[in-house]
């Protein structure tokens, strides 16, 4: 067997341990530890978390031992590596939040600072002055641009789908045509989620809970659909099929060590696809990294420093330019045990894109394309993976 399909079967057997445990009883619960898999792979029986520990043992000495390729070597351990610290969640042992980013996740453990933060808070302010909006109180001035440019509800579906029509024309010129795919957008309300591809389904589901301005819907057309989720899922499964992919690509695993470049590429849609074209754009792009930041921060606080779940709000509703209740609905994920550090997929995930993307700026562009959606990488192997002469700067 190897070692892609033993990692796969692997995996699938843990899953079907995660899921005979929790049952079913909630939307995220019910999703398992694989949401979705692309392929048909035979789950491994394991009667116990000691027999599936006992099985990724012997897939990391595999790995050291018939692995030449460092970079796929690196990537099968991280991956190893972060199944080893769920089982041993699963099981029963106390793993503190830090040592789960870093074990299960694989990203820095740390809240996101207020430096890095400040440079997104320039680029909205900059963004804003350049369309009008100078109150030079930044809070005021992002809640009139939010409302001028929030869609109504009846009308959200359908400027949803016209921002998914572009994206998909747009990327033809990514190299990541997949004909007439495509994700119909429908409501749902009461979901821990904004918006939720389904793959096998072909849906986008969109909760209606929240409001939307057009800088979000295109945000969601390009991070579920094109060149995001659909896109990436859409090509694995044909690169899987044909046997260009080994059969771990076929498995999208929760907090796992694949979740932060599953979410990077989709977040980095927009700049993927060169349509950041305007000062809306660039407003968009740096308040979406602004509560991305503030997401991680506050479930940081609740994880790692014991705080409440009202005090993260309170903290975090203000820095956000959002009300309450929408900040705490944001906040989800803290609240399910798998779950509760998947924010910092995304924002870890986005920024080991978005720095992959500006070291490869003078690369080709398939080589990009390629590395991004035809390989499985950690934020560490994707930089990896980077030429010699692109791998410093930035």
């Amino acid at each position: 067997m190897t070692i892609g399909a033993d990692l796969a079967e692997t995996t699938a057997g843990i899953d079907l341990l995660y899921r005979a445990a929790t049952g079913a009883g909630s939307v995220l619960n019910a999703e398992g530890l694989i949401p979705v898999a692309v392929a048909r792979v035979k789950q491994r029986e394991l009667r116990d978390w000691a027999e599936a520990d006992a099985a990724l043992d012997v897939l990391l000495e595999r790995i050291g031992r018939e692995n030449e390729d460092p970079l796929r070597a690196g990537w099968l351990t991280e991956m190893a590596l972060s199944l080893k610290s769920l089982v041993a969640m699963f099981s029963g042992r106390r793993i503190g939040f830090a040592q789960r980013l870093a074990d299960q996740l694989r990203v820095d453990p740390h809240p996101v600072s207020e430096q890095r933060l400040d440079v997104e808070r320039a680029k909205l302010r900059a963004a804003l002055d350049e369309m009008g909006y100078r109150s030079n109180d930044l809070a005021e001035d992002v809640s009139a641009w939010e409302t001028d440019r929030t869609v109504p509800t009846d009308q959200v579906l359908a400027v949803l789908a016209d921002y998914q029509a572009e994206a998909r024309r747009r990327c033809e010129a990514l190299v990541l045509d997949i004909g007439d795919d495509w994700l119909k957008p429908e409501g749902v309300t009461e979901r821990p989620y904004a918006a939720y591809c389904d793959y096998p389904g072909r849906r986008v589901w969109l909760n209606l809970d929240f409001r939307y301005t057009h800088s979000d819907l295109k945000h969601l057309a390009t991070h579920e659909a094109f060149p995001g989720h659909l896109v990436h899922l859409a090509r694995r499964e044909a690169l899987v099929r044909e046997g260009n992919m080994p059969l771990e690509g076929a498995q999208v695993v929760t907090c796992s060590a694949s979740s932060a470049l599953f979410e990077g590429i989709a977040d980095n849609g927009i700049e993927l696809l060169e349509w950041d074209e305007t000062p809306e754009d660039a407003a968009g792009l740096a308040l979406q990294r602004v509560r991305s930041a503030l997401r991680c921060n506050a479930s940081w606080m609740v994880c790692e420093n014991g705080k409440s779940l009202d005090e993260a709000v309170e903290a975090t509703a203000g820095p956000a330019f959002q009300d309450h209740l929408t900040t705490r609905r944001r906040l989800d994920f803290v609240k399910h045990e798998l779950r509760a550090p998947f924010l910092f997929a995304y924002w870890c995930g986005d920024e080991a894109v978005r720095i992959f993307r500006e070291r490869a700026r003078d690369a080709d562009r398939r080589f990009v394309v390629e590395t991004l959606f035809d390989q499985m990488h950690t934020p560490k192997t994707l930089l990896a993976a980077l030429p010699r002469d692109l791998a410093q700067g930035v």
